[in-house]
């Protein structure tokens, strides 16, 4: 009888843990997802800015 108990008690941590690797991969895959998006829009904003930039130049050349 007490085998039993342990054996159930160590099958439920041993799913519980499962679910939490689960949810550290899947919060992984998440921050890797999110990491990629800023790295779009870094690269966006950068794009904008030197935009800006030559067209602020561009301005100051023709001396307006």
């Amino acid at each position: 009888m007490r085998a039993t108990r342990v054996f159930l008690l160590l099958s439920a941590t041993l799913v519980l843990s499962a679910c939490g690797i689960g949810e550290t991969a899947a919060t992984a895959s998440l921050h890797a997802e999110q990491a990629t998006q800023l790295q779009q829009q870094t690269e966006q904003l950068k794009q904008q800015i030197e935009a800006a930039n030559a067209q602020s130049n561009k301005r100051l050349e023709e001396g307006y």
